[in-house]
């Protein structure tokens, strides 16, 4: 980081009218101000003992959409990000870079798929997991999560709709095996669905499951036990795949799923190839993060940081 760029005028990627007239109802985003809370915010990092964050123009205007403007919170909410990172080290730690075998096999599988929606599209991000799609003796379900975790990133940085409009997953289970179920692990999967909640800037609008077995809604009833209230209410279980049309456009979708958006092949190459364009920022990912010997005050307790219900202890932000 060059403190020298701190007096940089930022500059910001336009929103659509229609995505700029949702940023100022339900965001508080006020065109005029944006560029000095950027420039604030990053002044900010730069004054930060422990924390080594980036400092790219939309990359910090995500993290104040995600805080609704508010610039005490979005501070909060990027010390969160690198912060609880260090907690996830199965996912953070063994990340792998784009390029690397496990990864392009994963995506390659469409286990993944971001929907491609039009430009003038003002409504919320559209991701499918397709949760039967690989091979639980080659990959783990950690495995899926982190390279879901680097699309996550991609999505912060260049989709505005995903930090206005918000995202919304759809988890198709089906043909899904015992294998795959017992693959979920429960505390994994807590911690990073808080890590997506309360530390990533964009907005989780709801994680809708179709063809949903019969005999795996008992399991779903007990994994609920892991989830906020906030979060458990944008979840839906349903045993129908037609139940998809109700939170996704159809024309959007693939023609897989009766759509008439390409096939997911298409989808595949896509993903694969902006992966691939992000190699160098995931090559200088290991240079960001916390240091808690440095941090001004207690340092953060990791062993803590989750709690039964999925909080963490508040960290204080001057």
């Amino acid at each position: 980081m060059n403190p020298l760029s701190d007096n940089i005028p930022p500059v910001i990627r336009p929103l659509s009218p229609a995505l700029q007239k949702i940023a100022g109802e339900e965001l508080n985003e006020v065109p005029s101000r944006v560029a000095d809370d950027v420039l604030a915010l990053r002044q900010w990092i730069h004054k930060q003992p422990h924390l080594c964050a980036r400092t790219n123009d939309q990359f910090l205007v995500g993290f104040l959409r995600g805080s609704k403007h508010s610039l005490e919170k979005a501070k909060q909410k990027i010390d969160r990000f690198y912060t609880l990172k260090a907690a996830l080290p199965e996912i953070f730690n063994e990340r792998r870079q784009v390029d690397d075998p496990l990864v392009l096999e994963i995506v390659r599988l469409g286990v993944i798929l971001q929907i491609s929606l039009p430009e003038d599209y003002p409504g919320p991000c559209i991701t499918i997991i397709r949760a039967c799609s690989y091979d639980t003796t080659k990959y783990k379900f950690a495995d899926i999560i982190r390279v879901g975790s680097m699309f996550g990133e991609i999505m912060t940085i260049e989709d505005d709709n995903s930090t206005v409009s918000g995202y919304i997953e759809v988890m198709d289970m089906n043909n899904v095996s015992g294998q795959h179920f017992l693959q979920l692990k429960p505390d994994l999967l807590r911690k990073f669905s808080t890590f997506a909640e309360e530390a990533m800037p964009l907005r989780q609008r709801g994680t809708h499951f179709i063809n949903v077995p019969t005999p795996f809604e008992k399991g779903f009833k007990t994994l609920s036990t892991f989830f906020s209230e906030k979060m458990l209410s944008r979840i839906s279980v349903n045993s129908s795949p037609e139940a998809l049309f109700d939170f996704v456009p159809r024309e959007y979708l693939p023609q897989e799923y009766g759509g008439e958006n390409g096939t997911i092949e298409d989808i595949i190459e896509r993903m694969e190839a902006k992966l691939l364009r992000y190699r160098d920022h995931f090559l200088l990912e290991p240079q960001f993060g916390t240091n808690e010997k440095l941090r001004e005050g207690a340092p953060f307790s990791y062993e803590n940081c989750f709690g039964m219900e999925g909080s963490f202890r508040k960290l204080e932000v001057d």
